[in-house]
C-alpha cells in the first residue's frame, strides 16, 4: 500500500517505522527539528532494545506534494485538523481512505451515527463545521491508538508499551477495505481487529486519557502515581464515571469495569501521559478533544460534570498561562 502518515509524532512515527520495515511505500508528514532530522538521517524507531532506522521514506512539510495515497494516517492533535482538512482529500486515491488516530471524541462522531444526534456538529473540535464538511465520511475509518510512545530526540521515536490498533467502519460494516487495514497493520507487527462498534471502543481509550491526562498535567505526575495516590485515583473515577453516564445515553457500552480500566493505567508504571509530554516541551495542550468535547456531550445530553468541569478550567487556565509565557519545564526541577 501507499501509505502516508500526516504528523509523524510518537504514535504517527511508530506506525511509518514499522509500516515501511513491513514492505509498504511510505511518507510522512513533520515540521521544524523532526522533518529535518528524518530528512537527513531517516526516522528511527527504538523498541525492546532494537533500532530499526527507516531511511527509504518520503518526508515533507508540503501535503500538496502527496498524491495517491491508499491510507493516509491521519496522527496530528484533534486542534491541528481543521487547517488542513482541505488538503487532506486531495492526499488519496480514487479508493484511499483516511484513517482517524486522535485522541478523543472524533469529528465525525454523529456521523452514520442513526438517532437523534445522527450528523450533528461536534462542536468542541469542529467549530465551524469546516472538518465534516471537507472530509467525505464515506472515506473515513476510525482507529483507536492503543500504545505509548515518546519523541526522544528529533526522527528519534521510542516505544513504551502496547501494540493495539483496532479499526471500524463508521457504520459498523465489516467491509473489505477496513479487513484489509486491520490485515496490513497486522503484518506491521500490530494487535489489530475490525470492530463493529467503533464508537464504544473510543469511549474506552477516552476514560482514561479525559482523566489522566489533564490530571497529569496539573501535577506532573505519572499514570502509576496518579492511581496509588487515593484522592486523585479518586478524583479520576469521579471523572470517569460522569463521562460513562453521558456515553450510555449516547448508545456506547463499556466492555471492562472502571475499577479495572483505572487498574490497566496503573499498570503501565511510571509512564509521563501525552498532556504532559506536551507541557514539558511547550506544546499547546489537547485539552478539547479529550475533556472539553465530552463536556459539550453532558451538556448535550443534559449530564452534570462537575468534576470534569472544575480540572477542565484549571487544566485551560495551564495551558494559557504555558503559552502566553513560552512555559517549559522539561529537565527542570520543580
Amino acid at each position: 500500500m501507499k501509505v502516508c502518515v500526516v504528523g509523524a509524532g510518537a504514535i504517527g512515527g511508530m506506525m511509518a517505522a514499522k509500516l515501511a520495515r513491513a514492505g509498504h511505500e511510505m511518507s510522512v508528514i513533520a515540521r521544524g527539528a523532526h522533518l529535518d532530522a528524518i530528512q537527513t538521517n531517516g526516522l528511527k524507531y527504538i523498541e525492546d532494545g532494537e533500532e530499526l532506522v527507516i531511511t527509504d521514506i518520503v518526508a515533507t512539510a508540503d501535503m500538496t506534494e502527496i498524491s495517491g495515497q491508499d491510507l493516509v494516517l491521519l496522527g496530528v492533535k484533534a486542534h491541528q485538523i481543521e487547517p488542513i482538512a482541505d488538503k487532506l482529500m486531495g492526499m488519496l486515491s480514487e479508493t484511499g481512505v483516511i484513517v482517524t488516530l486522535q485522541n478523543g471524541i472524533p469529528w465525525w462522531y454523529f456521523q452514520k451515527l442513526p438517532g437523534e444526534y445522527e450528523n450533528s456538529i461536534v462542536r468542541t473540535v469542529d467549530p465551524n463545521g469546516t472538518i465534516a464538511a471537507a472530509i467525505d465520511p464515506d472515506r473515513i475509518i476510525g482507529c483507536i491508538a492503543f500504545p505509548a510512545a515518546t519523541i526522544d530526540a528529533p526522527g528519534v521515536i521510542r516505544h513504551i508499551e502496547g501494540q493495539r490498533y483496532p479499526v471500524g467502519e463508521l457504520d459498523g460494516s465489516e467491509s473489505e477495505r477496513v479487513k484489509a487495514i486491520s490485515e496490513a497493520f497486522v503484518g506491521a507487527g500490530f494487535k489489530s481487529f475490525v470492530l463493529p462498534d467503533i464508537r464504544s471502543e473510543i469511549w474506552l481509550k477516552l476514560w482514561g486519557n479525559l482523566s489522566f491526562n489533564p490530571i497529569s498535567a496539573l501535577t506532573h505526575a505519572t499514570l502509576v502515581d496518579i492511581c496509588q495516590f487515593p484522592q486523585t485515583r479518586a478524583l479520576a473515577a469521579q471523572m470517569m464515571t460522569e463521562a460513562q453516564q453521558i456515553a450510555e445515553k449516547l448508545g456506547a457500552s463499556f466492555r471492562v469495569s472502571l475499577e479495572r480500566r483505572i487498574e490497566g493505567a496503573e499498570n503501565v508504571g511510571k509512564h509521563k501521559t501525552s498532556m504532559l509530554q506536551d507541557l514539558e516541551v511547550g506544546k499547546a495542550l489537547e485539552i478539547d478533544g479529550m475533556l472539553g468535547v465530552v463536556i459539550e456531550l453532558g451538556e448535550q445530553t443534559q449530564t452534570p460534570t462537575p468534576a470534569m468541569n472544575t480540572v477542565f478550567a484549571l487544566v485551560s487556565l495551564l495551558n494559557k498561562t504555558a503559552q502566553e509565557e513560552g512555559l517549559k519545564i522539561a529537565g527542570q526541577p520543580v
